[in-house]
């Protein structure tokens, strides 16, 4: 299913960033998505899930953080992120025609979301395409505090492999959050869900998460 794209700029403070919203005719949902902390919107990972999602009739909005726009590498503080998704949920909101609009994202743009959503951010849902629960090797210093006050429908989505959050260490968490949310693990990712010795290319791996996360925001919605 083809998407009609726009691309323009967001203002946050002084800043400028890309945007991009696709959408495909007959879409049911708004899908806004946050790249990880080492990658901009245009990573292939993310135009390979945004495209895939495409296809199956849900819109979607990728954009860049502040940092990732001036070409730097170390992330946004959270106060400026968090602003960034603000901005970025009004946006889609402008464009999504009164349908749900979710907010999912790359590892630290997920978290971000949902630190988002904790000081008041509206969503139909989160998704987390890699929630970086602890920093690899830490699993003392989790980053789960602000996720149990939130009462929107939350997906994760983890590779099995994946050293920020390994099996046994989110449900826990996914239990203490509540009945509406939803752990999948996929069997051999690593935090970007690449499978060892996997043929797929980065495109291929993030549209491999299309699926699931339709299933939830139809579900969700």
């Amino acid at each position: 299913m083809s998407a009609i794209e726009e691309s323009f700029s967001m203002a946050v403070g002084d800043t400028a960033v890309s945007a991009v919203f696709a959408n495909p005719a007959g879409s049911v949902a708004t899908v806004v998505v946050a790249h990880g902390a080492g990658a901009g919107m245009d990573h292939p990972f993310l135009t390979g899930f945004t495209g895939a999602l495409n296809e199956r009739g849900i819109a979607t909005m990728r954009f860049n953080f502040p940092y990732s726009e001036a070409g730097k590498k170390f992330p946004d503080r959270p106060p400026v992120a968090i602003a960034t998704w603000n901005v970025a949920m009004d946006a889609a909101r402008q464009r999504a025609a009164g349908q749900p609009v979710f907010a999912a994202g790359k590892s630290f743009g997920g978290r971000m979301a949902s630190m988002a959503v904790a000081e008041g951010m509206e969503t139909a849902g989160l998704v987390f395409l890699g929630y970086p629960l602890h920093a690899p090797g830490k699993p003392e210093k989790l980053r789960d505090g602000h996720l149990y006050g939130l009462d929107v429908p939350m997906l994760f989505l983890q590779g099995t492999r994946d050293p920020f959050a390994l099996p046994g260490e989110l449900e826990p968490v996914v239990e203490r959050i509540g009945a509406n949310t939803v752990l999948r693990w996929f069997e051999g990712g690593d935090h970007s869900f690449k499978v060892a010795r996997s043929k797929r290319t980065p495109e291929e791996d993030g549209a491999a998460l299309a699926d699931s996360v339709v299933e939830f925001v139809l579900a969700s919605s």
